[in-house]
C-alpha cells in the first residue's frame, strides 16, 4: 500500500473516530460504510468501550456481523465484545455471520452467554452452531462453513440457476455448486462457468463432474490445506461418514490455517511462542525461560563434558580455542537440517521412501559441508600454528560433528511425527544444544587419540 493511500486512510480513521466521539451518527455511517469492510474492521479494533457502544447503536447487526466476519482480532476478544451488546443484538450479529466464523468466536463465549444467544437465534441456525461447536479443534468440521449451494441431478440448468439466484446472498461462495442425491449424498459438482456455458434445458446429471474430491469432517486441517493447495481448489466439500454433504471449506479459511500452522512451526523452531507475546517483559521472560529449560539442562551436560576432559585441555590448551567454532558449526548444521525436515513433513513427504531419501540426502549434505569446512580448517590451522596434525584433528572433528548434527536434525522431527507429536517441538535451541554435546564428545575423542602428535611429545 502506497504512503499516500495510508495517509488518506489515517485521515479517514481520525475523522470517523471524531464523529463517534461527537455522536454524529449520520456522518459516522456515511464515512464508515464507505470504507472496505477490512478497513472497517481495522478501525473497529482501535475503538474503546464507549466508542464501540455507539457503533452498536449506529450500525445494524448485519453491518457489525460483516466486520466480525473479516476481523483479525483474537476470537476470545471478539467473544468479549458480544458481552458489551444486548443479548438480542448479539444474537442478531451472530446469526448474520457465516456459521464457521461465528462458531470460532462462540467457542470462547461463557456457557451462560452462549445459551442466551442460542435461545434468541432461529432454532435451525442454533442447531447448526451447536453441532459445529462439538467438532474437534483443527479438523475439517471445525473450519467448515454450512453456507453453500446444493442442487439435485434430475433438474435442468435453468432450474438450477433459479436456485442459485435465490441462495446467492446467503452462500459464502457460489463458484462451486454441489450435486446431491435423494439421501443428501454428494454425487457431483459443477462450476458456475459450467452452468453459464451450457444450454438451459440440459440436465445437471449430464454435465456434472464426477467423482468429487471431498474430505471427511474429522480430517486434520493440515491435510485439507494440502489438498486445496495441490488441486488449486477455491473450496472443498466436507462429508460425514455416510458421504452426506454437510459443509464446505473455502480457500480463505485455508489461508488462515496455513498462517496458523506456519506460525506454530516457526514458534517451535525458534523455541518460543510468537503468538503469545505481550508487552510485559516479565511475562515474556517467564515464557521463554520455561521453553529454555531443556536446553539449559543439556548445557550442564556440556559443562560436565568439558570438565571430564579438563586434563586433556590442560595438556593442550590450544584445544579450548576451537571449542566454540566446532559447536557453532554443528549447531548451525543441525538447525538447518531440522528446518528442511519439518518443511518436508509439512508438505506430507512422510512416506517410507521419502524418509530414507531425506535422511540420506541430509547425511550426504553434512559429509560434503563438513569435508569442505574441515579441509579449510586443516589448512588454516596447519599454517597458523605450524601444526598440520592439530589442523587434521580439528578438521576431522568438524567433518564428523557437522555430519552427525545433520543426521540428528532430520531424524528427530521425523521420529516425533511418527509418534504423532508436532515435529516443530524439536526446536532450534534444543537441536543446537544437543549438537554442542555430541560435537564436543567427537572433538575431544579425536584430540585424545592424536594428543602426542601436536603437543610435542
Amino acid at each position: 500500500m502506497s504512503t499516500e493511500i495510508q495517509n488518506e486512510l489515517e485521515k479517514m480513521r481520525v475523522k470517523i473516530i471524531a464523529n463517534l466521539d461527537e455522536q454524529k451518527a449520520h456522518d459516522f455511517r456515511i464515512a464508515f460504510l464507505d470504507l472496505h469492510v477490512y478497513e472497517q474492521a481495522q478501525i473497529f479494533a482501535d475503538l474503546n468501550v464507549a466508542q464501540r457502544a455507539r457503533v452498536y447503536r449506529y450500525l445494524t447487526p448485519d453491518e457489525v456481523g460483516e466486520i466480525f466476519n473479516v476481523s483479525e482480532e483474537e476470537p476470545a476478544l471478539l467473544a468479549g465484545y458480544f458481552e458489551e451488546m444486548t443479548p438480542r443484538y448479539a444474537a442478531q450479529v451472530i446469526n448474520s455471520m457465516y456459521t464457521d466464523n461465528a462458531v470460532d468466536i462462540l467457542a470462547f463465549a461463557k456457557k451462560k452467554n452462549l445459551a442466551k444467544y442460542l435461545k434468541l437465534i432461529p432454532s435451525e441456525d442454533a442447531s447448526e452452531i451447536r453441532e459445529m461447536l462439538h467438532y474437534e479443534d483443527k479438523t475439517a468440521g471445525a473450519i467448515m462453513s454450512t453456507e453453500y449451494v446444493d442442487i439435485v441431478g434430475n433438474q435442468t440448468v435453468r432450474s438450477a440457476m433459479h436456485i442459485i439466484k435465490s441462495e446467492a446472498l446467503e452462500a459464502e461462495t457460489i463458484y462451486y455448486i454441489y450435486v446431491i442425491d435423494d439421501e443428501e449424498k454428494l454425487v457431483g459438482v459443477l462450476t458456475l462457468r459450467d452452468l453459464l456455458t451450457n444450454d438451459d434445458d440440459i440436465m445437471i446429471s449430464d454435465i456434472m463432474n464426477t467423482p468429487v474430491m471431498s474430505v471427511q469432517v474429522t480430517e486434520d486441517q493440515e491435510e485439507v490445506a494440502q489438498t486445496i493447495k495441490d488441486y488449486n481448489f477455491l473450496a472443498l466439500p466436507v462429508t460425514d461418514y455416510d458421504d452426506k454433504l454437510i459443509g464446505i471449506i473455502n480457500v480463505d479459511d485455508i489461508i488462515d490455517v496455513i498462517d496458523e500452522e506456519s506460525t506454530e512451526d516457526f514458534s517451535g523452531l525458534a523455541g518460543v511462542d510468537t503468538e503469545q507475546g505481550t508487552d510485559n517483559p516479565f511475562m515474556n521472560a517467564w515464557t521463554r525461560f520455561r521453553s529454555s529449560a531443556l536446553p539449559l539442562f543439556l548445557g550442564f551436560i556440556t559443562i560436565l563434558l568439558v570438565e571430564h576432559y579438563e586434563n586433556l585441555i590442560n595438556k593442550a590448551t590450544i584445544l579450548a580455542v576451537f571449542i566454540s567454532m566446532i559447536t557453532g558449526a554443528a549447531g548451525n548444521a543441525g538447525t538447518q537440517s531440522l528446518a528442511v525436515a519439518v518443511k518436508r513433513i509439512a508438505n506430507n513427504d512422510d512416506q517410507e521412501t521419502s524418509w530414507f531419501s531425506t535422511i540420506l540426502n541430509e547425511t550426504l549434505t553434512g559429509v560434503i559441508v563438513g569435508f569442505c569446512s574441515g579441509l579449510i580448517i586443516w589448512g588454516i590451522v596447519g599454517v597458523w600454528k605450524a601444526n598440520f596434525v592439530l589442523g587434521f584433528v580439528i578438521g576431522v572433528a568438524m567433518l564428523c560433528a557437522i555430519t552427525f548434527a545433520n543426521l540428528v536434525g532430520c531424524v528427530i522431527p521425523m521420529l516425533m511425527d511418527k509418534v504423532n507429536l508436532n515435529p516443530s517441538i524439536a526446536s532450534g535451541p534444543f537441536i543446537s544444544t544437543l549438537s554442542d554435546v555430541t560435537s564436543l564428545l567427537i572433538y575431544f575423542s579425536f584430540a585424545s587419540m592424536f594428543l602426542k602428535f601436536f603437543i610435542g611429545q
